[in-house]
């Protein structure tokens, strides 16, 4: 079945495996707009993402060779999150064969199976658990008839174990996988149904912490990430940007850039002005001599966005109602409150890049992304030709976090090469990262509810406005549809059993660019809701962890959502005395099915929170491998911490001020705390893991801070004083 076999004929088209969103609108519309509005926010907030569908072809997915190696390509990328190592599991355990003799590779856009979703919203294993599994006892069961015919036995007297098929009661009678590709002559039938799968049971790989598959490669050097990728004779472009957020190229002329040390190109289309030259020194060095006219762009400062990204009263959308919320805030005991989040880059260590080149008969693009199908439509679009003859090759990224959905290197890049006839590698720098990408989009949360006489909560209102998210990705009359970008809104609604409430959405449209950010919305909407049920605890004169399980729905989301609380709970010691100085706090949230509960310990040294230990409890449903998962954990934990101590873009006179990490501080090694693990999950399917765990990790420092200090701290970063 490698390329080196003679070929072999498949009856399914090649490529007919589409992952596709599927969402209809005609039916639904006649629901109604507010209530299509509700359902959508529903079903994104809850993550009832469809899954994917289409006939399975394995030729598309494996490749088996005479010495017994398979190769899989996976169309979701691998971004340090370890999904390579858990999908390979999942294939696997399927096809019956053994662990190293797996390979893992990237698929591009003309070899392996297509990808119409990219690798996002923690769905990348939810989405091919099933469909990955079908493929590979697919192909398991085509390998078991041929092996039958090469052995003249029934194909059902057959045993699959280990990449070998033996024969039941005469297991000296076998054949190895490779084997029986080698032998075969004709053509491979692929059964019209998929075969049956394993029952949970009888899982050996999936469940186990088995050893990551792109580990050694990594910790040997071989990957070659986008922004190291070269090709003989290429050249380094760079391009002029705009100086001011929102300025656009008025006219541009080449002055004396060509004649600069190194320049073999200068290119100005329209609103495009760039240099290729033999060195990427070189190639910004004569930027300089571009003559260059701008428009003037927007004087913003810091203290507009805040004021544009500001609650007003009763207006947006609502995207959670039920029973009576605004007739009961006013009954009771009311409280009410305000938290802001501010905009945050995404800050990942390799920046954009891309190398492209353009021949007569085909495009190849080396690009770190997270939609290698979107960026090969959008090159090819750039370059006026046809989708087929471009073709994307994935590398590994050195960090996403929702940020490698930029084409814009890729275009840059492919519109250098096709003016030079020679490879062009465009890689932005750190300040360019910075000022000139799109970002996590500033929040205003305005929440009120009322105590009933016994404590609990009667009832309860979010009102939330923020920059675009997903807005920023699908049409403008899409967005009129939907009216909330429920990007933003994702972890919003208020997951509580209460019996009125009530949760709106506001878009701000802002002259800076915002976008995905790892967990969306999922960070600033969960700091608001769980540090006001902080709140509403201590109004309450009750233990926060009490109150919250007080107000648990008593169903079975209910009962998950007792476990992962008590979970953490109990391996924080919470209910215990703190050490010294420090102070506990607790949140929780849902996000993608997946439950999160989790405890910050803190302590305040010199006005600065200082976390000095995390401890997590996540239910995701079955977990395919424990130590991937808790990596999963531990690495959104601290981006989360970093996020909730550190991190701030703010913009003075129209431009991004921080231009590099001296400006943009993260959190450091020597800042981290202990990070612990509970993972309770169960089932047998499993749930997203990669965003979850950031949901309630800033709430629940801040909810410690509180303890701690008695001061409610609203905004992030988090400042005493």
């Amino acid at each position: 079945m490698s390329d080196s076999l003679p070929k072999k004929g498949w009856r399914p088209t090649r490529r007919q495996f589409l992952l596709g969103l599927g969402v209809g609108g005609t039916g639904a519309v006649a629901l109604g707009l507010p209530a299509l509005r509700l359902g959508v926010a529903e079903w994104f907030d809850k993550g009832d993402m469809p899954t994917p569908k289409g006939k399975l072809d394995p030729t598309v997915w494996f490749e088996l060779f005479p010495d017994d190696r398979v190769r899989l390509h996976l169309p979701k990328v691998e971004m340090g999150q370890g999904v390579h190592t858990a999908l390979a599991q999942i294939a696997a355990e399927e096809l019956e064969v053994p662990w190293e003799q797996l390979e893992v590779v990237h698929a591009s856009t003309s070899r392996g199976p297509v990808d119409s979703q990219g690798t996002s919203g923690s769905q990348t294993v939810v989405g091919l658990f099933t469909p990955l599994r079908e493929v590979a006892a697919t192909l398991r069961e085509m390998l078991r008839a041929e092996a039958a015919r090469q052995l003249s036995v029934p194909a059902a007297s057959l045993v699959a174990a280990a990449g070998t098929f033996s024969v039941r009661d005469q297991p000296e009678r076998k054949l190895r996988y490779g084997e029986v590709v080698a032998k075969h002559t004709g053509t491979w039938e692929v059964p019209e149904q998929a075969p049956a799968l394993k029952p949970a049971k009888d899982f050996q790989l999936i469940g186990q912490s088995m050893p990551r598959v792109d580990m050694e490669a990594k910790l040997t050097g071989q990957p070659v990430y986008a922004y190291d990728q070269r090709l003989p004779g290429m050249l380094y472009g760079a391009v002029a940007r705009p100086p001011r957020l929102g300025s656009t190229l008025r006219s541009a002329r080449e002055g004396q850039a060509p004649q600069q040390p190194g320049v073999v190109a200068v290119v100005v289309e329209g609103d495009f002005a760039a240099v290729a030259a033999e060195s990427r020194a070189q190639a910004y060095a004569a930027l300089a001599h571009l003559e260059l006219e701008w428009s003037e762009g927007e004087s913003l400062q810091q203290a507009d966005i805040e004021a544009l990204t500001t609650v007003k009263e009763g207006e947006g959308v609502i995207v959670q109602d039920e029973g009576d919320a605004p007739a009961h805030l006013g009954r009771g005991k009311p409280l009410s409150a305000e938290y802001r989040t501010p905009i945050a880059a995404h800050a990942h260590l390799e920046p954009q890049a891309a190398l492209v080149e353009v021949k007569p008969e085909r495009v190849r693009v080396w690009m770190a992304t997270q939609v290698p199908g979107s960026i090969r439509k959008q090159v090819a679009k750039a370059l006026d030709r046809e989708e087929e003859s471009v073709e994307l090759l994935p590398t590994y990224l050195g960090g996403g976090f929702g940020r490698r959905l930029d084409a814009r290197p890729a275009i840059e890049a492919a519109r250098l090469s096709r003016a030079t006839g020679r490879p062009v590698h465009v890689g932005w720098n750190r300040t360019e990262e910075f000022r000139q990408g799109f970002f996590r989009p500033p929040t205003h949360h305005q929440l009120r509810a009322s105590l009933d006489e016994s404590g609990r909560v009667l009832a309860f209102e979010h009102q939330q406005a923020s920059g675009d998210v997903i807005f920023s990705l699908i049409p403008e009359v899409a967005a009129a549809v939907l009216g909330a970008d429920l990007g933003a809104w994702r972890g919003g609604s208020i997951r509580y059993a209460v019996a009125h409430r009530q949760a709106r959405a506001q878009r701000v449209k802002l002259p800076v660019p915002t976008g995905t950010w790892r967990g969306l919305g999922l960070l600033a909407n969960t700091f608001a809701l769980e540090s006001f049920m902080d709140e509403l605890a201590h109004a309450a004169g009750e233990d926060p962890l009490a109150f919250r399980l007080k107000h648990l729905p008593e169903d079975e989301l209910g009962r998950r959502w007792r476990k992962v609380l008590e979970a953490a709970a109990s391996r924080a010691g919470w209910g215990t005395a703190a050490p010294e100085g420090r102070a506990r706090g607790i949140a929780c949230s849902m996000d993608v099915k997946t439950l999160v509960a989790q405890v910050a310990e803190v302590s305040v040294e010199g006005g600065r929170v200082r976390v000095h230990r995390f401890t997590s409890a996540v239910d995701c449903g079955l977990v395919i491998n424990p130590d991937g998962a808790m990596a999963q954990v531990e690495g959104a934990v601290m981006m989360g911490l970093s996020s909730t101590l550190s991190e701030r873009i703010t913009v003075k006179q129209g431009q991004v001020e921080a231009e590099n990490f001296h400006d943009y501080p993260l959190l450091t090694m020597a800042d981290a705390p202990d990070v612990e693990t509970v993972l309770v999950g169960e089932g047998d399917t499993p749930h997203g893991m990669g965003e979850p765990p950031m949901g309630p990790v800033a709430a629940a420092v801040a909810n410690a801070v509180f303890t701690l200090t008695g001061k409610r701290l609203r905004s992030l970063p988090l400042r005493l004083g």
